[in-house]
């Protein structure tokens, strides 16, 4: 495991300790201890089966954590109701999953306005406007997703992500369906919009073509 550096300029982010989790049926995983400071980002990797997607769902607040301890801004999400990390994953994590869920029967806008809503905000068209802009999909608001491409997908769930200017962006497997050019252009995004709104970046992944775009990593 490579150590993250020590901060004393930035507050803590996240962090865990002794985390575990365990599927009725499976051994428990045991995850290394995490901190994350304000601002900076975290590269996770593993094979499959090691628990990359359960420990990204655990920092999202779902599921509950059965074992150890998770504070996310300061904030401990251990004991905490199902519906009050709802309502605090919606105000403060953006997550960009691996395979992209949007409401078939909207468009984009009015997906992206809906995200807004969850996180018990007013929906901003002029953000959603910038926000789609620097993502080169502006042009594809008043579409369904169902008509985009994979790619333009991807890029509408990281618009959706950051949309709300959340403090931590959590992405799953990101670049795992994509050729080399496409690789690269995602995770920059991703680091460009993390860095438009000042937040931690953490990205679960098998894909060891993105590790050198990550100063902190750990392999679970």
């Amino acid at each position: 495991m490579r150590p993250l550096l020590p901060s004393l300029t930035f507050a803590t982010m996240l962090k865990s300790k002794d985390l575990s989790f365990h599927y009725s049926d499976k051994e428990p995983m045991r995850f290394p201890d995490l901190s994350v400071e304000d601002g900076q980002h975290l590269l996770i990797t593993g094979g499959s089966g090691s628990g990359k997607t359960t420990l990204l769902h655990l920092l999202a607040g779902s599921p509950e954590v059965q074992n150890g301890e998770l504070s996310i801004m300061g904030t401990s999400m251990k004991g905490m109701d199902g519906a009050k990390r709802d309502a605090f994953r919606a105000k403060n994590i953006g997550i960009v999953l691996q395979r992209s869920h949007f409401i078939s029967s909207l468009s984009v806008e009015q997906n992206l306005i809906t995200a807004a809503y969850a996180a018990g905000l007013k929906a901003n068209k002029e953000r959603i406007q910038k926000v789609c802009a620097d993502l080169g999909i502006e042009s594809k608001l008043k579409e369904v997703p169902n008509d985009l491409s994979q790619g333009e997908q991807q890029r509408v769930s990281i618009a959706r992500a950051v949309l709300n200017e959340p403090k931590i962006i959590l992405a799953d497997e990101p670049t795992s369906s994509l050729d080399d050019e496409n690789c690269d252009r995602v995770i920059k995004l991703l680091l460009d919009q993390a860095a438009a709104t000042g937040a931690s970046l953490i990205v679960v992944t098998h894909d060891q073509r993105v590790k050198e775009q990550f100063k902190n990593r750990i392999t679970l």
